[in-house]
């Protein structure tokens, strides 16, 4: 009801503007076109004043009305992101400025010099000091913001720490594959050939169950693989192996200020240091519901809207107990081979005890 109230108010004003300019065209006719030319660069004038000074309040009222719906009210989740939180400040103050001071003098320049009989024109077609200006400084400005932005950008996608804990990411339409190291500390090998969604979602190399001539990797053996949801360690670096199964998606990480693309045989790396565990975040936020984000950054398809994950900040030992608890995927494809499954043989010995026991329940004791 309220879109229908919207569309036929701006429909109402369209029909008002027309009519306005209808009936100026009458009075032009009546008044002779020179008088209602000039007449009408009074009143463009002044409208000029007017919408500079709604527009400039707008701009403020939106902000304040809008401001807590952004991630700026919120500090960086992330050590890295708060060098992108930096570079962001120092980009809308810079750019801001210069807005508000084009704009004014835009509208300004506008009503001042607006046609008159007592005024000619004066015709300034060339200036080397003024085009030396603007385009010299513009130039730095920017030069200075794109390089603070490649130091940065080369910092989070470099070498990680040598202590950094390793997550393997992988998009898929329409959501996340997420892969850890096992006791052995190393990623198996995979191939996108063995893939099988039912019970290998990311094309481990396990021994050839789908007539596909792979040798058997036994460090996928260990390999731990979760969808949906990725935990991590708060205060740990955490470095990111990204991957994409089928399209180009994206790994966005607004809480932490990050991102990087995810694509199809093409490895990408990034990496982070998380600062608040979930928890505490729910109670910086006043937000007991908030969660960290993996969303999709790029447009991969009709379900490109609902490709969310979830990432969880624990502690070290919140971590360690949470991982305790996973079992390897090759347990999952094959439970025959799961050590947990597998009961354990009988030896002749034991055989030996068994039948003795057995015996001495049946034969009744001798009385004296």
């Amino acid at each position: 009801m309220s879109f229908i109230f919207v569309i036929a108010v701006i429909v109402f004003v369209f029909l008002i503007i027309f009519q306005i300019a209808k009936a100026s065209e009458y009075v032009a006719v009546l008044k002779g076109d020179d008088r209602a030319r000039k007449e009408n660069n009074k009143i463009n004038g002044f409208f000029m004043i007017a919408f500079l000074i709604a527009g400039l309040i707008g701009v403020y009222w939106c902000n304040e009305i809008l401001v807590d719906k952004t991630l700026l009210v919120q500090e960086s989740a992330s050590v890295q992101g708060e060098k992108v939180d930096e570079m962001l400040w120092v980009t809308l103050i810079i750019t801001g400025i210069v807005f508000v001071l084009t704009q004014i003098v835009l509208f300004w320049f506008a009503y001042r010099y607006q046609e008159s009989d007592k005024r000619k024109s004066f015709f300034f077609p060339h200036n080397n000091t003024m085009e030396i200006v603007w385009t010299v400084v513009p130039a730095i400005a920017l030069t200075v913001l794109v390089v603070i932005g490649l130091r940065n950008w080369f910092s989070f996608t470099g070498d990680a720490p040598k202590n950094a804990m390793e997550v393997e990411v992988t998009g898929k339409q329409f959501g996340w594959i997420f892969r850890y190291k096992g006791d052995d500390g190393v990623f198996g090998k995979k191939y996108f050939r063995m893939i099988d969604p039912a019970t290998n979602s990311l094309g481990l190399n396990w021994h050839d169950s789908t007539g596909i001539n792979v040798k058997d990797d036994p460090s996928t053996h260990d390999d731990i693989v979760t969808e949906q949801t990725m935990y991590v360690v708060k205060n740990k670096p955490v470095k990111l192996i990204i991957g994409s199964r089928d399209v180009v998606h994206d790994v966005g990480l607004p809480q932490f200020r990050l991102k990087m693309d995810a694509v199809p045989g093409t490895p990408t790396t990034l990496w982070f240091t998380p600062k608040y565990t979930t928890k505490e975040m729910k109670q910086k936020t006043g937000n007991p519901d908030f969660q960290y984000e993996i969303s999709c950054d790029q447009m991969c398809g009709n379900g490109h809207y609902s490709m969310k994950g979830v990432i969880e900040v624990v502690s070290q030992a919140e971590y360690d107990e949470w991982m305790a608890k996973q079992k390897p995927a090759f347990y999952a494809a094959f439970p025959e081979q799961d050590p947990s499954n597998i009961k354990p043989a009988t030896t002749p010995a034991d055989s030996t005890k068994a039948a003795a026991a057995k015996v001495s329940t049946v034969i009744p004791e001798k009385k004296g």
